[in-house]
């Protein structure tokens, strides 16, 4: 996969809103442009689980899902990647049926189109049927789908430790060279 250049991070209205604001984070810290593209039940989370007074990074250019003027809008704009993080069960939903209702989702479609790579982080326990068979769609529509599922070998001592755990799984599926997590070695 080529060097993507261009990112756009979706964040939808699941809990969970950190993870995408630290693959916001460590997409600029690696030299990306970074767009994203916040639901107002996104903001909602956010002032909730981070706080009221939370602004993204200087150099994250942030859209709202109703921007009809964004560039995001169009397939001619040119993104390397997406990343949907985190996914609600109900962006799960218009996205693997092609429901594209707001900016986060006629994007995701977009980059599906364009065959660009688009990972999908859907944060939802226990998951209907209703929601596995949307990952399903959506995987055979061509998106990377990866649960934030906890894993123990790199020893997290700390919520930011798992969150960076998973925002690492995110950055590799986009050929994002990181050392935010410690890497399985054998034993």
């Amino acid at each position: 996969m080529p060097r993507p250049e261009r990112v756009v991070v979706g964040i939808s209205g699941a809990s969970g809103a950190v993870i995408g604001i630290r693959a916001v984070e460590e997409l600029l810290a690696a030299g990306r442009e970074v767009h994203v593209i916040v639901t107002d039940a996104a903001w909602e989370v956010i002032r909730h689980e981070v706080g009221k007074d939370f602004r993204f990074p200087k150099g994250a250019k942030v859209h709202s899902e109703s921007d009809s003027r964004s560039p995001l809008n169009s397939s001619s704009f040119p993104v390397d990647a997406m990343v949907v993080a985190p996914c609600s069960m109900k962006s799960l939903s218009a996205l693997a049926s092609g429901f594209a209702h707001n900016l986060l989702t006629r994007c995701a479609d977009g980059v599906l189109r364009m065959g660009r790579p688009l990972v999908v982080v859907p944060r939802e326990t226990p998951l209907s049927l209703a929601a596995l068979e949307n990952m399903a769609a959506l995987k055979r529509g061509g998106a990377l789908i990866m649960p934030p599922c906890a894993a123990y070998y790199h020893k997290p001592r700390s919520v930011a430790d798992m969150t960076d755990f998973f925002v690492a799984k995110i950055l590799d599926l986009l050929g994002v060279e990181n050392r935010l997590a410690r890497r399985w070695g054998g034993g």
